[in-house]
């Protein structure tokens, strides 16, 4: 997570605009005021956005002072002091919702993909996320992903290609979806290509595709075919010098983790993190001297 990318200042700017509207109405109560407080957890969790939350306090006032006590991926429990901050009043208060929410949300999704990832403890499989992500948040939720311990995939449209189901449809096959994309990429570009049968999953391998998401595809199905999907796979790369492929199992329930760890699979891709994980509950109080 790069923080002096324009993208991310861009949407910082946005998201305190959000809040603070035509400016905060109770600053007026606060002026010349300085002030102090501790973010305080108040369950346990996997932290994520530290560095996020001091740029946004940061934002609306350079002079405010921040301590980070944890650092993004550290696991806490509740009633841990997470951060401290000091500064002007006002921009305390005016920053605190904004960068509290962020943090909460993000430190939400690396909690969720912490106890996932624990599931493929002692196996060679990763956990990858997916493009199910808030709008305008992709970034930050698949950091915090990877502060939970999982593998992020791809970022956007142009990390590599990835053939669905419609797009096999709408392309007439998938054979000649891979040679319309062969013809034009650059050299370095991969293509993925999602399959729902053995009978796809074969087509996908002769055709050349670098890895295969298999959609929804049961561990029996799997683990009586993947032997033979990588001898195929095997002879394919004697006989033109490619890359061994991928096999990435997606669609399933977070439940059945270890059932499909143990087919022979590469990867398991999830959206759990994202769409299904809560917020850590985290809060600010004042301090006294």
């Amino acid at each position: 997570m790069d923080l002096n990318s324009p993208s991310l200042n861009h949407l910082l700017d946005c998201w305190l605009a959000e809040d603070l509207g035509r400016g905060d109405l109770t600053s007026i109560a606060l002026i010349n005021a300085k002030g102090s407080a501790n973010w305080t957890a108040k369950q346990d969790g996997v932290f994520c956005g530290g560095d996020l939350a001091k740029c946004i306090f940061q934002r609306l006032n350079n002079s405010v002072q921040v301590q980070l006590l944890i650092k993004d991926g550290n696991a806490f429990k509740a009633g841990q002091k997470l951060l401290q901050v000091e500064g002007p009043a006002a921009a305390l208060a005016a920053a605190e919702r904004t960068a509290l929410n962020l943090v909460m949300r993000l430190s939400g999704i690396a909690t969720c993909t912490a106890a996932l990832v624990k599931e493929l403890e002692d196996t060679s499989v990763r956990l990858v996320d997916t493009r199910k992500t808030t709008p305008g948040l992709r970034v930050l939720e698949k950091y915090a992903f990877r502060c939970g311990g999982g593998l992020n995939h791809r970022l956007g449209l142009d990390d590599a290609a990835m053939l669905k189901e419609n797009h096999i449809a709408w392309a007439g096959g998938i054979s000649k979806a891979l040679e319309s994309i062969k013809a034009e990429s650059p050299w370095p570009s991969k293509i993925i290509v999602e399959t729902e049968t053995p009978k796809q999953v074969e087509e996908a391998i002769r055709a050349g595709a670098d890895g295969i998401l298999l959609d929804e595809i049961i561990p029996e199905i799997l683990i009586s075919h993947i032997p033979k999907w990588r001898d195929l796979a095997s002879t394919r790369t004697k006989e033109t010098g490619s890359d061994q492929i991928v096999l990435e199992a997606s669609g399933i329930n977070p439940k059945n983790l270890k059932a499909y760890a143990a087919t022979g699979i590469d990867l398991i891709s999830t959206s759990a993190p994202m769409t299904r994980s809560y917020w850590v509950d985290i809060s600010m109080r004042f301090t006294t001297s």
